[in-house]
């Protein structure tokens, strides 16, 4: 009898510290592409909403009241529209987050604003996605164009000096895949190298399903480029560092925007010591000063307790980043009907550097955040290490591709 007893005083105690919800749920959108080429990302983006739904939960939900998830599978953009259409008018979610891919992200969002239901963009960096003048679209990650500028810059910036040399005898070259992300990286490149006076020496686009980038690569021998900026997902990635070292191409520098260089997985394919050195201008990683980026540290215990594995990239810390931002947003509204969430989303004042990206908040009136930076970081010793700026930092940079 003192055992049940004991036992039902326990289950009353775990209850009572559980959070009481409300009946009625606030149903979300999580729109990704589970499946597909695109998935590895999608997944891992996925897993930083996941993670800060869940945090939300356990503090009590949404102004008390749980958050319910509904995924929707966007392999490609028409799938992106019918799964936007079910989510908006079967599932009668209240939002929308996304997505990681650009293409994805163009078609859903118009799907969502003819819905009148906000949508919270958390990793896809196409400009246009927030340059339609819509009013129900919202992204707290950097846009491509910011890559594109930071990544030159940062031959100016960083590459330059790190080599000894001045930045305008660099023969710099641009190559990328030829999807929306690509095109559009690669676009503002040449505009900023043209603004800073890089000797542009090369643009090549190529398909990201290409299985020879063979004849890229003699082109950028035969330019005699030192700096390559690559804008690619991480199967051509992994072609394009198989196919250099066949090739004997050692450029000084090869900077990539993300996508496939965040990887590990990408790492392991090409070999840590062929990928040593790589640069890569992106969203915030998991080395990175946490001065720069506090709570960096508590995500990655939470990411590990959770999936029982290191983060696969920094895709899950934007979205998870992102996702407070707004579910702060959505809780200080006095309802969740789109106008209500637009004035509270337009409120957020979030200061740069106090945020585990290291990012802070502040939208414009397109729903464009004005505050998010990717850092350059480095692949050393099989770890994607920050190297710029210096307040973010945690090693110096390398020169040179390939281990010695």
């Amino acid at each position: 009898m003192k055992v049940l007893i004991k036992a039902a005083l326990a289950a009353g105690l775990a209850l009572s510290a559980a959070p009481s919800f409300a009946q009625d749920a606030v149903r979300i959108g999580a729109l990704y592409p589970f499946s597909g080429g695109l998935a590895l990302l999608g997944d891992e983006s996925f897993r930083g909403l996941e993670l800060a739904i869940e945090e939300r939960n356990a503090a009590g939900g949404l102004n008390g009241r749980k958050i319910e998830m509904v995924r929707g599978d966007a392999v490609d953009p028409n799938q992106a529209v019918g799964e936007a259409r079910r989510l908006t008018s079967v599932d009668k979610v209240s939002v929308i987050f996304g997505t990681y891919s650009s293409s994805l992200s163009l078609a859903a969002t118009q799907v969502a604003e003819l819905a009148g239901v906000p949508y919270f963009e958390l990793g896809a960096i196409s400009d246009p996605i927030t340059e339609r003048g819509f009013k129900n679209v919202y992204r707290t990650n950097p846009t491509a164009r910011i890559f594109a500028n930071r990544m030159v810059d940062a031959v100016a910036e960083a590459v330059a000096p790190a080599l000894g040399t001045d930045v305008k005898s660099l023969k710099v070259a641009i190559i990328h895949e030829d999807s929306l992300y690509g095109q559009t990286v690669a676009g503002y490149q040449q505009a900023r190298a043209k603004e800073v006076g890089l000797n542009l020496v090369e643009t090549l686009p190529y398909s990201a399903k290409s299985v020879d980038l063979t004849p890229v690569i003699l082109r950028l021998k035969s330019a005699g480029a030192d700096v390559v900026l690559q804008t690619s997902y991480q199967n051509d990635t992994v072609l394009f560092f198989r196919q250099m070292k066949e090739q004997g191409f050692k450029p000084k520098a090869v900077m990539g925007a993300g996508g496939g260089y965040s990887l590990r997985d990408t790492m392991q394919a090409v070999g840590p010591e062929n990928m040593e050195g790589a640069l890569n201008v992106d969203f915030t990683q998991y080395r990175t000063n946490p001065k720069a980026a506090p709570g960096i540290e508590e995500f990655v215990k939470k990411y590990e307790a959770k999936y029982g594995t290191a983060p696969r990239s920094g895709h899950s810390l934007a979205n998870y980043m992102g996702a407070k931002v707004l579910l702060d947003a959505m809780a200080a509204a006095k309802d969740l009907t789109a106008p209500a969430i637009r004035e509270a989303v337009m409120a957020v004042d979030v200061t740069e550097g106090t945020t585990a990206t290291g990012w802070g908040a502040k939208f414009n009136e397109a729903g464009q955040n004005e505050r998010a930076t990717p850092f350059l970081m480095q692949w050393q010793g099989g770890e994607l290490l920050t190297v710029f700026p210096a307040d973010a930092a945690v090693a110096e940079m390398k020169t040179g591709i390939g281990a010695e």
